[in-house]
C-alpha cells in the first residue's frame, strides 16, 4: 500500500476498504509497534546475541589456547613412546599401565599424600585461629597483625626457600648457631627423616596468610544481627564461634581446603630449591611434579612423564571432589531414606 493511498478514518469506523469490522482502540495500540518496526526488532535481538559472543569470545578464545589446548596436547602425548631405533609410535594405554606398576611414583604419590593429611590441617587450623583473633574485636592494630601474617604470601618462593635453606643449615644457620650457643644437638630438618617436616613448616608460613584472609573475609560477610541474637541469648564466645561463625564461613573453608589440596599435589618448588643444598635427601623422584620433570627435561621421555602427569591430576581431581563434598554420597543417600520413613511414618 502507498503512502497516499492511506486515509485517516475515525476510532471506531470501518475502513470500505476493509472486510473486518470497526477498529478499537487496543487493536490499533497493539498493532502499532509490530507494523512500524517489524524485521528491525528480530536483527536488535540478533545483535545482541552477537554482542554477547563478543564479549565472551576473547575469554574462550584465551581458556582453549591455556588450558584445553595444552591438555589435549598432554594427552597425545601420554598416547605414543619415542626411542631412538623405532622412532615415535603409538603405543595407547602401555605408559599409563607402565605408571600403574613404577614404584618410583607411587612412592612419590604416597608423600605428598601424607604431606597432605598431616600439613594441611595444621595449616587450616593455624589460619581459622588467626582469622578468629583478628575478628574477635579484641585486638589492637587490626590491620597491622593481617598485614603481617600476610606478608609472607607476598615473598617470593625462591627467597623463602633460601632464607628457611639458610636457617635449617646445621654447619652454617640458625641450627648450628643454636647447637653451639646452648650446647644441644637439635635434629637436622634437612636430614632424611626430616626433610618432610621441614618443607611443610616452609609451606605452611608461606599460605597461612592467604588463608587466614579466606577466613577473615567470609566471617566478616556474617550478618551482624545474628551476633547481636546470640548476644541476646546469652551466648558465650565458644558457643558463638561453633553456632555462627564456623558454620558461616562453611564455603570459605571448603575453597581454602580445595586449593591446599591442591597446593600439595602441585608440590615443586620448595623441594627442588632445597634439592641444591641437600641433593642425597630429596630425589628425582621426591614428588610427582619433580618425577614428572626430570622425566621430560633430564630423561627426555615426554610421553611417560605426561601420563604421569594426567593420573596425577586425575588423583587431584578425585580428592578435590571429596573435599568439597565432605558428607559423601553415601552418607547424603541414607539420611534422604532416613527423611522419607520419617514422612511416612
Amino acid at each position: 500500500m502507498r503512502n497516499d493511498d492511506v486515509v485517516n478514518f475515525p476510532v471506531g469506523m470501518r475502513d470500505p476498504r476493509m472486510k473486518t469490522g470497526p477498529l478499537s482502540t487496543e487493536a490499533v495500540v497493539t498493532a502499532l509497534p509490530q507494523l512500524t518496526k517489524g524485521k528491525p526488532a528480530r536483527r536488535k535481538i540478533r545483535r545482541r546475541d552477537w554482542a554477547g559472543w563478543i564479549f565472551v569470545g576473547p575469554f574462550m578464545a584465551v581458556f582453549t589456547l591455556v588450558l584445553i589446548a595444552p591438555l589435549i596436547y598432554a594427552i597425545y602425548l601420554s598416547l605414543f613412546r619415542e626411542t631412538l631405533i623405532a622412532g615415535t609410535s603409538f603405543v595407547g594405554f602401555d605408559n599409563y599401565l607402565k605408571a600403574f606398576v613404577d614404584p618410583k611414583f607411587w612412592e612419590a604419590l604416597a608423600r605428598v599424600t601424607g604431606f597432605l593429611l598431616i600439613q594441611v590441617p595444621i595449616m587450616l587450623a593455624i589460619s581459622l585461629f588467626a582469622a578468629l583473633a583478628l575478628d574477635s574485636a579484641r585486638l589492637r592494630w587490626v590491620p597491622l597483625f593481617r598485614l603481617s601474617i600476610f606478608l609472607p604470601y607476598a615473598v617470593p618462593g625462591v627467597v623463602v626457600v633460601m632464607i628457611w635453606g639458610y636457617m635449617y643449615g646445621s654447619q652454617f644457620g640458625l641450627v648450628a648457631d643454636l647447637n653451639s650457643f646452648f650446647g644441644i644437638t637439635l635434629p637436622d630438618p634437612l636430614s632424611s627423616s626430616w626433610i618432610m617436616t621441614g618443607i611443610g613448616n616452609i609451606v605452611t608460613w608461606e599460605f597461612v596468610g592467604y588463608n587466614m584472609l579466606v577466613f577473615y573475609a567470609g566471617l566478616k560477610a556474617i550478618p551482624h544481627e545474628l551476633y547481636e541474637a546470640a548476644e541476646i541469648d546469652g551466648a558465650g564466645t565458644f558457643r558463638t564461634i561453633f553456632n555462627i561463625k564456623l558454620p558461616g564461613i562453611r564455603g570459605a573453608m571448603i575453597i581454602a581446603t580445595l586449593f591446599s589440596i591442591i597446593g600439595s599435589f602441585q608440590l615443586f618448588n620448595e623441594p627442588q630449591m632445597l634439592r641444591s643444598l641437600v641433593p642425597n635427601q630429596i630425589s628425582s623422584y621426591f614428588t610427582p611434579n619433580i618425577y614428572s620433570f626430570n622425566l621430560s627435561f633430564s630423561g627426555s621421555m615426554f610421553n611417560y612423564a605426561a601420563a604421569i602427569a594426567i593420573i596425577s591430576g586425575l588423583i587431584t581431581m578425585v580428592f578435590a571432589f571429596i573435599a568439597q563434598n565432605p558428607e559423601g554420597m553415601f552418607l547424603r543417600k541414607k539420611k534422604k531414606q532416613a527423611l522419607e520413613l520419617e514422612e511416612r511414618a
